[in-house]
């Protein structure tokens, strides 16, 4: 097809959905050409998971040189939209998604998606366990294992004489003892913003008290005595950390613990602690531990955060979409994707790759976390339900409600959204 332009796969399918009988195909064909059978449609993110995707479709094309691929290139809100609408109509616009795992539910009870045909036998079990339907079969394929971690600063415990946190208590404790030392320096730093923020830094302790958001029943049992006493344990550490927490996000948090300005973050997220180590941007250079998030009454329980990549069901190219769906989860391309964009990778063996060891010193800790690691609630009302319960802690927060009344009123809420089908 040299010198003709290209019309994409993707639009071209939409445009055969708006017209009707051969005239609208054949002027489709007339404006510029048609996609080939080999061509591959992906629905992917943009920022560095679009940029990861890139430098794997090119690797892909070397291996499969008849092969074309599109990789549309979206933000969060307008890729789950648009996959959404897709395949919801049983449109066949793409052949390959990337999908946050918490859409999955969503995704697997309506049946769209097919299953994945890749080896997964070296894939962490924990990954493996997001990525599968009610029947057990597994229809996503993980591409990007993150996973929440806790960070300390290891020059300020050996100067206090304080060991590694075990539990949340020992966090509160030690973050008063620190901040007290050293006002300049606040015992700890976290996402205050309402919504995901909060929401993700408050999980992990909640579930080491051994909350539940959803119990058995399909109910909201976050206001049990157990996660009322999570929340009082959550709320005391604003009394450590930086004036203003209520409004912090990533860019406050990070900057804080770069700056030596925090002792601990009881959050941190793969994609923020590389900079830790550039001595361009930091002052703590080897001086952050990172590592699994404290427990409490139970174990350590961090929380899961993967992307995902799935066939829908419709896909016209599905067995070209397994062959690179095979390809994107072989060693080399995951060890390439994390060393090139600091992307996780989701087999259990790189971990100890001594190549990623040596540029991410605290890979090892790392798994540990994946494999503790806890997903959200299985459900399609999730990003309600996130919603819900961030506002409800913001609210807490800045003493606008008590912990207790915060739980029940959001339980409330929950419930309802619950109940829309």
């Amino acid at each position: 097809m040299t010198g003709t332009k290209l019309i994409s796969r993707a639009a071209l399918r939409a445009a055969k959905r708006q017209v009707a009988g051969l005239a609208g195909i054949a002027a489709l064909l007339l404006a510029g050409g048609v996609a080939n059978a080999d061509e591959l449609v992906i629905a992917g993110r943009d920022g560095v998971y679009g940029d990861a995707l890139t430098y794997a479709i090119d690797a892909y094309k070397k291996v499969s040189p008849d092969t074309e691929v599109e990789l549309l290139k979206l933000p969060y809100a307008s890729l789950y939209e648009k996959l959404v609408v897709s395949l919801r109509g049983g449109a066949d616009a793409y052949d390959v998604i990337v999908a946050d795992d918490t859409w999955m539910p969503e995704f697997t009870a309506n049946g769209w998606l097919k299953p994945v045909t890749a080896d997964l036998s070296g894939v962490i079990p924990s990954l493996t366990a997001l990525s599968k339907g009610n029947d057990g079969q597994v229809v996503a394929l993980p591409f990007a294992g993150n996973v929440e971690m806790f960070a300390y600063r290891t020059d300020l415990f050996q100067a206090a004489g304080l060991a590694a946190p075990k539990s949340w208590s020992d966090v509160v404790k030690a973050a008063e003892l620190l901040k007290a030392k050293d006002p300049n320096v606040a015992g700890v730093v976290f996402r205050g913003t309402k919504g995901n923020p909060i929401v993700t830094g408050f999980l992990p302790i909640f579930w080491a008290h051994g909350g539940e958001i959803i119990d058995g029943s399909g109910k909201a049992a976050l206001a049990s005595p157990a996660g009322v006493k999570a929340l009082q344990q959550f709320l005391s550490l604003k009394a450590y950390a930086p004036t203003g927490v209520e409004t912090y996000n990533a860019t406050e948090v990070r900057d804080a613990l770069q700056q030596g300005r925090a002792a601990m973050a009881i959050e941190v997220w793969p994609a923020w602690v590389p900079s830790l180590d550039d001595a361009d941007k930091s002052k703590v250079v080897g001086k952050v531990a990172i590592g699994p998030a404290p427990g409490e009454t139970k174990g350590p329980a961090p929380m899961l955060g993967i992307w995902q990549v799935g066939v829908p069901s419709g896909a016209p190219n599905a067995a070209g979409a397994q062959k690179f769906l095979a390809f994107l989860n072989g060693a080399d391309m995951q060890k390439e994707l994390a060393l090139r964009f600091g992307l996780p990778p989701t087999l259990t063996a790189l971990y100890a790759d001594k190549d990623l060891v040596a540029k991410y010193r605290w890979y090892p800790d790392q798994l540990k976390a994946l494999e503790v690691g806890v997903s959200r609630p299985r459900i399609k009302q999730w990003p309600q339900v996130e919603s819900i319960l961030g506002d409800y802690l913001q609210l807490a927060l800045v003493g606008q409600v008590t912990p207790e009344e915060a739980l029940k009123k959001a339980s409330a809420d929950i419930d309802v959204a619950l109940a829309k089908k």
